[in-house]
C-alpha cells in the first residue's frame, strides 16, 4: 500500500475537501439547528454533510484504504490496531467557530501510515485557502485566483515570538508557563488553521495544553511536519496517532524552531 502515490492523489484530496466545504456553506448561510453529543461538543447538519460525502468520495478514491471521522468513530481498537495505513479525517473542525460565524473552522483530511500523518489537506471554507502537506514534498498554501506557494515554518523564532492559542478553548493556567518563554505575543485562532500559521511561518509556537482528539490534529500535523516544523508530546517525544484505544491526544506542543528549547518550561505542567 505504500506504492500509494500522494503528489498524484493530491488534487483528488483538495477537490474531495472543496466539495465538502461546499456542503458545508450551504449550512452555514442558513439557519441551522445545533445538537450536543455526550461530550457536550457541538454538532450540526454540516457535520454530517461533510462526513458523508468524504467518507463516500474517498471510499471511491481509494477503496482499500479504511477510514476514521470524528462522526465515525465507532470502530473498535483491535480493528483499528490492525490498520497499517488509514484515512483520518474531521469534516468540520472548529463547530464552535461554526456556530458563532466567525469563518475559522476547516475541513480536515489526513492520511495516516505508521502512526504518523504523512499526507494532509486542511481547507477553509469561507475563504477558499487550503493548505497541504505531504511529507517527501513539503507544504503548500493554496490560494484562490493564485499560484499554490510553498511554505515553511520560521527560523529562527520572532522577536517576540509570535504564540498561538485557542480561540474556543483558553487556558487561564498557560501565561505562567509562557513567561518563561521570555517576549511573546499571543495570537488567538480557531479550528487547525493555529498549526497552519506556524506551518506557513506566521506564527512561532502552539502549546495545546487542553484536550484534543487525533482527528482534530493529524491534518494540519502533516503540514506542519511537512513544512519543517515538528509536534512533540511533553516528554520530548512526537505525538502519533493510533497507539491506543482512546482517540484523546496528550498534551502537546507545536514547534516551528527545534533548536530552541519548548519543553522545560512545561514539563512540570
Amino acid at each position: 500500500m505504500n506504492g500509494l502515490n500522494l503528489k498524484d492523489l493530491m488534487p483528488d484530496l483538495i477537490a474531495i475537501a472543496q466539495r465538502a466545504g461546499e456542503a458545508i456553506l450551504e449550512v452555514y448561510q442558513q439557519d441551522f439547528s445545533v445538537t450536543h453529543k455526550a461530550d457536550d461538543s457541538p454538532l450540526t447538519q454540516a457535520d454530517l454533510a461533510s462526513h458523508v460525502l468524504i467518507r463516500d468520495e474517498l471510499a471511491a478514491l481509494t477503496p482499500e484504504i479504511p477510514l476514521l471521522s470524528e462522526e465515525s468513530t465507532g470502530i473498535d481498537f483491535q480493528t483499528r490496531s490492525g490498520w497499517h495505513q488509514y484515512w483520518l479525517i474531521d469534516p468540520l473542525d472548529g463547530t464552535r467557530e461554526f456556530v458563532n460565524r466567525n469563518g475559522e473552522f476547516t475541513v480536515n483530511i489526513a492520511l495516516i501510515r505508521n502512526h504518523e500523518p504523512v499526507c494532509g489537506v486542511v481547507y477553509v471554507p469561507v475563504s477558499g485557502v487550503c493548505y497541504t502537506g505531504i511529507t517527501e514534498y513539503g507544504a503548500m498554501r493554496h490560494t484562490p485566483g493564485q499560484a499554490p506557494v510553498q511554505i515553511s515554518v520560521r527560523r529562527p523564532c520572532a522577536d517576540p515570538i509570535v504564540v498561538v492559542g485557542s480561540r474556543s478553548h483558553a487556558n487561564p493556567a498557560l501565561q505562567q508557563h509562557l513567561a518563561a518563554i521570555g517576549d511573546y505575543e499571543l495570537v488567538s485562532m480557531g479550528s487547525s488553521l493555529k498549526f497552519c500559521l506556524l506551518a506557513e511561518g506566521k506564527a512561532d509556537f502552539y502549546p495545546r495544553l487542553g484536550p484534543t482528539s487525533e482527528w482534530d490534529t493529524a491534518a494540519a500535523h502533516a503540514v506542519v511536519n511537512a513544512a519543517g516544523g515538528r509536534i512533540i508530546k511533553l516528554n520530548g517525544e512526537p505525538l502519533e496517532y493510533n497507539r491506543k484505544e482512546s482517540l484523546l491526544n496528550p498534551e502537546f506542543l507545536v514547534i516551528a524552531d527545534p533548536d530552541r528549547d519548548w519543553l522545560t518550561p512545561f514539563r512540570d505542567f
